[in-house]
């Protein structure tokens, strides 16, 4: 019965995928779904494209590893993302009437600016994507007792992701992350229904956390766990803000307060539900310790989906594993579609193709750079299986490189009226002369600042320097 469903619910989301294709006739409806979306389908969007399965997943099970010190960069870095970008970026943005965030680096600087830019906003969706085809890789492994191996099912989860958000683009994604939105909220506090009747409720899980010390979340009174501490915190939450992912879904908003409240809702609607995997991971540890024990030597990410399997009726497994697979597919549509959008809009067509392309050769060739990005995911997540590197980790490491290279030019862009050209460049190449020899010799900062926390540093130095010692630009727009 649980694989029958499984089944059916793919069928499902290719058959919303072909049927928003139906809405697209240009290249503006497959990217931003024509600006029509109203308030409720933005914070759909925004909740369910981030309530990935590293949150389901990976947070809960670096949780149980760690403590909540753990967790600063994801759900901490990434809810606090999504509120500056609505409450500081989102309105700003809404306004030029973009196609992609790539296109702000083009007008504000120039087109050298725009292509390293997007080459490095495409790079960081490799770990982020990835970790959602590795999720989806793992359920098909669970739930198919072994039948279907891990490597087997990343390449049957690419497969059916990149099938729906090749047909319908933008529209694919609104139309089913709101349906998947609902099956995720209702089916995970089911689920919480469920397990809180097994354990004596909410408190007991709590206590037994507080007990273990899990709760510890500030750094020790030092600087190399302060330097830590907030570099965790910024990489995500500030790294994540030049996204196109997130620019995509308030710019694909009905008007400017869409944009801005869309994304800020969404994110403190992420950041409250997070909650709840954690709480149904842990219970773990009073339902069945052997099994956490059991895991924390093999894999962690398999405690909440064992859990489930062994301790709850078979409609809770349906429900459970129902919302697990909305959680990935709706992350993992809409993260393949934004990079492979910028390297067609903003790396291909001005670089290889002059610019010069009709709008259906430009649809036709943003949907077989989705192809090609889904290959290259899916080649990504095998490699990364192999390495043993977790989903949570893929993506706290997918950051690193937009917040050295994208965020300090984006930020200054926007709200310094003295940034140059040549101060874009300074900072660029600041950020990663620094960051990049860190990072093979002192990956984790041993002792030191984090890599990208240095890049970071040195890449708002590179733009104050390069923007002062050079002739202000006319800026191309208010």
């Amino acid at each position: 019965m649980l694989i029958t469903f499984v089944i059916l619910y793919l069928l499902l989301s290719i058959g919303l995928g072909v049927f928003a294709a139906t809405k697209v006739h240009k290249t503006r409806d497959y990217i931003n779904a024509g600006r029509r979306l109203p308030l409720f389908v933005v914070v759909s969007m925004v909740f369910a494209t981030w309530f990935g399965a590293e949150t389901v997943l990976g947070i809960p099970a670096t949780f149980i590893e760690e403590d909540l010190a753990g967790l600063v960069s994801d759900p901490f870095g990434a809810s606090l993302c999504l509120i500056l970008f609505g409450l500081f970026f989102a309105r700003k943005l809404y306004r030029f009437n973009l196609l992609t965030i790539v296109d702000f680096y083009r007008q504000r600087y120039d087109r050298k600016v725009e292509f390293v830019t997007g080459i490095a906003i495409t790079l960081s969706y490799l770990g982020w994507v990835s970790a959602q085809i590795t999720a989806l890789g793992l359920v098909f492994n669970i739930l198919s007792d072994g039948l279907i191996s891990q490597p087997m099912g990343i390449v049957l989860g690419a497969a059916v992701v990149l099938v729906y958000t090749l047909l319908g683009g933008m529209w694919a994604v609104a139309v089913t992350t709101t349906f998947q939105m609902i099956i995720i909220v209702l089916g995970l506090f089911y689920v919480a229904w469920l397990l809180a009747d097994h354990v004596g409720g909410v408190m007991p899980v709590i206590e037994h956390a507080s007990s273990n010390d899990k709760f510890n979340f500030w750094p020790a009174l030092n600087s190399v766990a302060i330097i830590a501490f907030i570099s965790g915190l910024l990489t995500m939450g500030f790294g994540s803000i030049p996204q196109q992912d997130v620019f995509q879904r308030a710019n694909a908003a009905k008007s400017e307060n869409v944009a801005v409240w869309g994304t800020v809702l969404g994110g403190i609607a992420y950041f409250l539900f997070a909650a709840v995997p954690i709480y149904l991971a842990y219970s773990a540890h009073l339902l069945d310790p052997s099994m956490v024990a059991h895991f924390l030597e093999e894999d962690a990410q398999k405690i909440l989906p064992s859990l489930v399997l062994g301790h709850l009726p078979m409609m809770a497994q349906v429900i459970f594993f129902g919302a697990l697979l909305a959680v990935i597919m709706s992350t993992a549509s809409g993260t393949l579609l934004a990079p492979s959008v910028t390297l067609s809009e903003n790396v291909i067509k001005p670089w290889l193709l002059q610019g010069d392309t009709s709008d259906a050769h430009m649809l036709k060739m943003t949907r077989i750079v989705v192809a090609v990005f889904a290959v290259l995911v899916t080649l990504y997540a095998l490699w990364a299986l192999d390495s043993d590197m977790g989903i949570h980790q893929m993506v706290e490491n997918a950051y690193k490189v937009t917040l050295v290279v994208a965020f300090v030019p984006l930020v200054a862009g926007l709200y310094w009226s003295r940034a140059t050209t040549i101060g874009a460049y300074t900072a660029i190449i600041f950020g990663l002369i620094t960051w990049l020899p860190m990072e093979f010799i002192a990956p984790e900062g041993e002792g030191l600042m984090p890599p990208q926390f240095v890049g970071f540093l040195f890449a708002i130095v590179g733009m104050v320097i390069g923007s002062l010692l050079s002739k202000p630009q006319m800026q191309h727009f208010n």
